[in-house]
């Protein structure tokens, strides 16, 4: 199998096979993020692809997972997708998911039927960078799209019949916006009801223009307290029928999970007893870096 570059996955794939179909993003113009930064993106030829599905079989006698990356595997035609798939279910059988990340303008640009297509060839879980559901902030961070663009792509995919997971960073609207990015993030993951809700804390990476802005002092982080209560006010704005909530990644300061709505309660107790009883994280400062 070929690897280009470093290969990024979602936590929960970290036993999946990855193979990878696609070469960085296609937007790549993200202020906060550096995943990609050293790649051009291209869509890689299917041929290699199935080279690669064919060297991992006989590499792995069994697959439960299969991950598609790098960050636009739905950039790929169509035609081009099904080949993939269906060459994974012919020669992994015993594998009971194929999942991708996606942006929300390859959703956009795939017809309905198009999506159902390809979810009923074997790719089930899509993971949707939604950062943020304020306009202002997913401007300020060269997003490409706006929030209405995102419940789109949210919705047209959960309507396809994906399992659809989701991602907002905590702090990414700064001192100056953090009410707002809770607030209106709360109201497009409420619109789009998700199967799964992961809540990351910003991490600052070097070589990104967040970065610059960070020590120019332009764009000011938020202290632990500060992201613990912008989650707070996050998760009581949360209206969601039937969602795995998830913050409990290596970069948040406290770690949440639960399922929704029947544990927003002890979410919020959480929150509340972890604000008020520690006084070293209450009194904590700075930020960390990638």
């Amino acid at each position: 199998m070929n690897y280009e570059g470093n290969v990024y996955r979602p936590p929960s794939e970290a036993y999946s096979l990855i193979i990878q179909v696609s070469i960085g993003c296609s937007h790549n113009q993200c202020t906060f993020c550096g995943m990609y930064k050293g790649k051009s993106f291209r869509i890689r030829k299917v041929e290699e692809i199935l080279e690669d599905l064919e060297s991992a079989r006989k590499a792995y006698s069994h697959v439960e997972k299969i991950f598609l990356a790098d960050g636009n595997a739905l950039a790929i035609p169509n035609n081009d997708l099904e080949s993939i798939l269906s060459k994974i279910k012919k020669l992994f059988p015993e594998c009971k998911r194929v999942s991708a990340y996606s942006a929300p303008k390859d959703i956009l640009r795939k017809k309905r039927e198009e999506l159902e297509k390809i979810k009923k060839l074997g790719l089930r879980q899509l993971y949707l960078g939604v950062e943020s559901g304020s306009d202002r902030v997913l401007e300020r961070i060269h997003k490409g799209v706006g929030s209405k663009e995102m419940i789109e792509a949210g919705q047209k995919a959960k309507d396809s019949g994906f399992k659809l997971s989701v991602t907002v960073i905590s702090g990414l609207g700064g001192k100056e916006l953090w009410q707002e990015h809770a607030v209106e993030s709360a109201r497009v993951i409420n619109a789009i009801q998700p199967d799964y809700f992961a809540l990351l804390t910003l991490l600052v990476q070097e070589d990104t223009p967040l970065y610059d802005a960070v020590e120019k002092g332009t764009f000011q982080l938020l202290t632990p307290k500060e992201i613990l209560r912008e989650t707070q006010w996050m998760i009581k704005d949360l209206a969601l029928k039937n969602t795995v909530f998830r913050s409990n990644h290596a970069s948040n300061y406290v770690a949440l999970k639960g399922d929704l709505p029947g544990d927003k309660p002890v979410l919020l107790k959480t929150i509340e007893d972890v604000l008020r009883e520690d006084k070293d994280f209450n009194q904590s400062e700075g930020y960390r870096r990638l």
